[in-house]
This record gives structure tokens, sequence and C-alpha cells, in this order.
């Protein structure tokens, strides 16, 4: 998963449904941690501005 970070608004939805706790927010813009990523999809149709790619 990627996050674009010029589309990202810094709002945090990705955060809560992520089951792993793979994403975070630094200085405004969310960031997901490749390690603890599993891939699974729950943050892409969360994203309201379609930040989150599956790339």
């Amino acid at each position: 998963m990627k996050v674009d970070k010029n589309v990202c608004v810094g709002c945090g939805a990705c955060t809560g449904v992520c089951p792993v706790g793979a994403i975070t927010l630094k200085n405004g813009v969310a960031v997901i941690d490749p390690k603890k990523c599993i891939k699974c999809g729950a943050c892409l149709g969360t994203c309201p501005v379609g930040a989150i790619s599956n790339d």
C-alpha cells in the first residue's frame, strides 16, 4: 500500500481501520509501515480522498 502525500489530508480515518497498526500520521500525512502492512486493503475504502493505492 502507498500513500500519495500530495492528496492525503491527514484526517486519520485510515489509522483507525488498520488491523495491525501499520498506519500513523506524521507531519499531517498518513505513513504506512511496509514491515507491518499485511495488504488487507481496509484502508483503501476508508480514505475519503483516495490517497491510498495498492502499489
